[in-house]
């Protein structure tokens, strides 16, 4: 079992910055690979970004690359994800997502992941 906590989002305007906070607890956190999803009212959960778990490999999605850099501590058992030059697009709710996995690997796909946080709202105004 892993608890996730999401901090940083927040309301900003078109072209501003942000970075999201996930603070992992319970189990080891360098077992775990780990993932950004986002959701959007009135649409289904999307993938953003993905890391390994020692940070080998790191996948984004289209929307996400060139712009968001997701990252991980495991010293500190916190994953990040910077956004840079926000969108109105990227308004959504953000989720941390983690799995347990023995490999070094980077899962896309949401029921890759059984665990969840909260999730952190993101607004961006244009």
């Amino acid at each position: 079992q892993v608890q996730l906590v999401e901090s940083g989002g927040g309301l900003v305007e078109a072209g501003d910055s942000l970075r999201l906070s996930c603070a992992a607890s319970g189990r080891t956190f360098s077992g775990f690979a780990m993932g950004w999803f986002r959701q959007a009212p009135g649409k289904e959960r999307e993938f953003v970004a993905g890391i390994s778990r020692t940070s080998t490999r790191t996948t984004y999605a289209d929307s996400a690359k060139g712009r968001f850099t997701i990252s991980r501590d495991n010293a500190k058992n916190t994953l990040y994800l910077q956004m840079n030059r926000l969108e109105p697009e990227d308004t959504a709710v953000y989720y941390c997502a983690a799995t347990q996995t023995s490999v070094l690997v980077v899962f896309t796909v949401p029921n890759q992941y059984p665990y969840w946080g909260q999730g952190t709202q993101v607004t961006v105004s244009s």
